[in-house]
C-alpha cells in the first residue's frame, strides 16, 4: 500500500514571477502529482496566488520539493521581493512539517500544533 503524504499550500507574488513559476511547473511536469497546481486564469489585483494540493505517495515528495525549490529560487521582482509561500506537509508516519518559501529558498521545520486538526 505505501506511505502517503498530504501536501497543501500556496505561493504568492507578482504576476511576472508567478508566470515564471508556471514555467517551472510545466518544465518539471509530474504526470501523477503535477495536476495539484492551481494557477489563476488571468492576473488580477497587485499580487497573485498559486495553490497546490495533493495526496501523494512518499516517493513523490522529493520531486515536488525539488520543483518547489526551483520556484523559490526564481529571481526576485524589480523591487527585490522573492516569491513567498507556506506549505503544510502531513506525512502518515513522520507527522506534519511546515515548508516556508521565502528569501529564495524553502525552509523546513516541524509542524505547528495549531494545524494538527488537518490530519484528523
Amino acid at each position: 500500500m505505501g506511505v502517503y503524504v498530504n501536501v497543501r499550500g500556496w505561493v504568492e507574488g507578482g504576476h511576472k514571477e508567478l508566470a515564471r513559476a508556471r514555467e517551472v511547473v510545466r518544465a518539471e511536469a509530474d504526470e501523477v502529482y503535477g495536476g495539484g497546481w492551481g494557477f489563476p486564469e488571468r492576473p488580477y489585483n497587485g499580487i497573485g496566488f498559486v495553490f497546490y494540493g495533493a495526496e501523494m505517495r512518499e516517493s513523490g515528495v522529493e520531486g515536488f520539493l525539488r520543483q518547489l525549490r526551483k520556484i523559490a529560487a526564481l529571481p526576485p521582482d524589480e523591487d527585490g521581493y522573492h516569491l513567498v509561500g507556506l506549505f503544510l506537509v502531513s506525512h502518515e508516519v513522520d507527522g506534519m512539517s511546515e515548508w516556508q518559501v521565502r528569501d529564495g529558498v524553502v525552509h523546513i521545520r516541524g509542524g505547528v500544533e495549531a494545524y494538527r486538526y488537518l490530519d484528523a
